[in-house]
């Protein structure tokens, strides 16, 4: 273990012991159910800032870090893409969801469409909440390694006891004491990353590295491809964010949480530019690197003095616990209020909490176990979380929000069609990280059949009851003439589209359009009323 490795152990073990005694505090405010779950919707402002900072920015850093090594300056159209996904929760969502008193994307499925669905999608939406979790610690793993030689598999079980050890205790208001801690650690780390910058290479050092690297300069850099794929996957997943909604809607009033999200998109801009100018430093000087989050570390060990590297790495570590907590938290409740409550319609709140800390211990065990399955290629565990949740609940989510002719039936078999017809093409692929089957992105292809699924059996299912109120003054008129126009600039440009593995994202944003139509123009028929009067009685 090299010097900075016991400088980042002190550092890490000092910060344990701070999370362990923080979540005790709030084991004091965790009573009940609604206090476990939704923090009492206590939080105010402040709470709901640092949530959300913590939990986006988190991940984001350490996202952008990696592929500004890679790809340049083009990797802060992630970061756009990701600050755009906020403010849209922020001023479109929080204010219904909070008027509903939304705990789960599951849950408001169970809501709408009944027991069988609400088990369904928690069990999917908490299994794949650990994959998102694993792989951001992977991705911090593959740092540490570098100077203290711990191995992959060793930081994320570490990772993962913690994150357990700390979510028994307070669960919400744990996770709001320590995002507060975790976002004053990620602005330490800021702060000495900036230092390093000037020092080393500087300003000088970075129109150098533009000069012998051009691509790097380019905003473009990245690709067409995956830059759309950012900012699709991110807009289609706003109304699926369940860990983020159940932190945002922990919020005492509405407006507070609109307040929290869009403080927190403004304290990610810093952070956002911050991992940019070190993923580019570390390009230039320790170059030919494959993974930047392996050249990260390097080129701080060469520039600073060991107490400050680990501090920076210390904020590394925040990343990571600051996004597994609110992955682990979420999907260990849709698993146990949600799942337990299907399978036990008459638990208690206090059966049901109890229900969730038994499975966060079982998904701490899944974060583990799918570090030791796939622990090279850290990306894959996202993909993977994308394509079987996203592909499975989207429909049902829009739908169960929007458009009442939908079934429970219908509901219930798109969970399954979707996930699986994701999964499917996702297998066609080979599970390879960007390498698609016919250059589309499974998730693109899952969410397509989810619409289609859902549609077509809720229309079956209701023969009889449905009529047709088309009107061309209505929005579905004109998201139907959206469709029509994609397809027809689609046809003659479907050479380039592929070739840039546009379709997918075309096929779904075509399909979408039609599935807004359907919700405009396909009603369920107003039940006739002959009062008493009318038939002169």
């Amino acid at each position: 273990m090299t010097t900075v490795g016991y400088w980042f152990i002190g550092f890490a073990l000092a910060y344990t012991f701070f999370l362990i005694f923080v979540s005790q505090l709030a084991r004091k405010k965790a009573v009940d159910g609604n206090g476990f779950f939704v923090g009492g919707r206590g939080f105010n402002t402040l709470f709901v800032t640092v949530c959300i900072t913590g939990l986006f920015s988190g991940s984001s850093y350490i996202a952008i870090l990696e592929l500004s090594y890679l790809t340049g300056i083009s990797a802060i159209w992630y970061g756009v893409a990701e600050t755009i996904h906020v403010l849209i929760i922020a001023l479109v969502l929080i204010a219904p969801f909070r008027k509903r008193a939304l705990i789960t994307i599951s849950g408001l499925l169970g809501d709408r469409y009944g027991e069988s669905v609400r088990g369904v999608a928690g069990a999917i939406t908490a299994f794949t909440f650990p994959m998102w979790s694993v792989a951001t610690a992977l991705a911090f793993a593959s740092a540490l390694s570098v100077f203290t030689g711990i191995s992959l598999i060793w930081s994320v079980a570490l990772t993962a006891l913690l994150l357990l050890v700390y979510l028994q205790f307070g669960g919400m208001w744990s996770i709001g004491f320590t995002q507060l801690s975790n976002v004053i650690v990620f602005f330490i780390m800021l702060a000495i990353g900036t230092y390093a910058f000037f020092l080393n290479p500087g300003i000088e050092g970075i129109k150098t590295l533009f000069t012998e690297k051009p691509q790097l300069a380019s905003f473009n850099g990245a690709g067409i491809q995956t830059i759309l794929a950012w900012f699709g996957t991110f807009l289609f997943n706003v109304i699926l964010a369940q860990a983020a909604f159940q932190m945002a809607l922990s919020c005492k009033t509405p407006n507070q949480g609109r307040n929290g999200l869009i403080f927190a998109s403004l304290l990610g801009i810093p952070l956002i530019i911050g991992a940019v100018v070190f993923g580019l430093a570390a390009a230039q000087v320790v170059p030919n690197e494959s993974r930047g989050l392996v050249a990260v570390p390097l080129y701080l060990m060469e520039t600073l003095p060991a107490p400050l590297v680990g501090l920076f790495f210390l904020g590394f570590w925040a990343a990571a616990l600051s996004w597994g907590a609110p992955c682990q938290f979420s999907g260990a409740t849709s698993l146990g209020r949600d799942v337990g409550k299907a399978l036990n319609p008459k638990a208690t709140e206090l059966q049901l909490v109890r229900y969730t800390k038994w499975s966060l211990l079982l998904l701490t065990v899944l974060m583990v176990g799918f570090a030791l399955l796939r622990s090279e290629q850290s990306a894959w565990w996202n993909v993977l979380a994308w394509v079987t949740r996203n592909s499975a609940t989207f429909a049902p989510v829009v739908a169960a929000l929007f458009w009442p002719v939908v079934t429970r039936r219908a509901a219930l078999i798109s969970l399954f069609t979707g996930s699986l017809s994701g999964l499917l093409w996702y297998h066609l692929s080979g599970w390879a990280i960007s390498d698609f089957y016919l250059n589309i992105h499974p998730v693109w292809i899952g969410m397509v059949i989810n619409i289609i699924t859902i549609i077509l059996a809720s229309l079956v299912d209701n023969v009889g009851k449905w009529e047709w109120r088309g009107s061309v003054r209505s929005f579905g008129f004109y998201s139907f003439v959206f469709s029509i126009t994609l397809t027809v600039y689609m046809v003659p440009s479907f050479s380039f589209l592929y070739q840039n593995g546009l379709i997918g994202l075309f096929l779904m944003l075509i399909v979408s359009g039609l599935f807004i139509s359907c919700m405009f123009f396909i009603k369920k028929k107003e039940k006739s009323i002959i009062t008493d009067i009318q038939i002169g009685i």
